[in-house]
């Protein structure tokens, strides 16, 4: 069974940064389109970015200058670098992994159990 395990989070003041990995497990990680994912308490789960099997991207507007990601393929692990954090990228952060290019939309099949990001101001 396909395994996904994030892990990198933490709390940081306003402007810092942080970034987050996604090891995979059981799958041909470089067929697969990942995703990293976020969801607030009281909010609906969206789209942070994603990059494809070719390594193109696709980031939220709410992120775009401020988060990276970007996969390794030798290491079957994905990343999210995050600088200048605010406070309203408090959430719990998923990564997410499909063999078609969903892009942000959040009908991927296979999800880690999460890693929390709190930014304080």
């Amino acid at each position: 069974q396909v395994q996904l395990v994030e892990s990198g989070g933490g709390s940081v003041q306003s402007g810092g940064s942080l970034r987050l990995s996604c090891a995979a497990s059981r799958l041909s990680y470089s067929r697969y389109c990942m995703g990293w994912f976020r969801q607030a308490p009281g909010k609906k789960r969206e789209g942070v970015a994603s990059v494809d099997t070719f390594g193109h991207t696709s980031y939220a507007d709410s992120v775009k200058g401020r988060f990276t990601i970007s996969r390794d393929n030798a290491k079957n692990t994905l990343y999210l670098q995050m600088n200048s954090l605010e406070p309203e990228d408090t959430a719990m952060y998923y990564c997410a992994a499909d063999q078609t290019n969903l892009l942000l939309l959040d009908w991927y099949k296979y999800w880690g159990q999460g890693t929390q990001v709190t930014v304080s101001s």
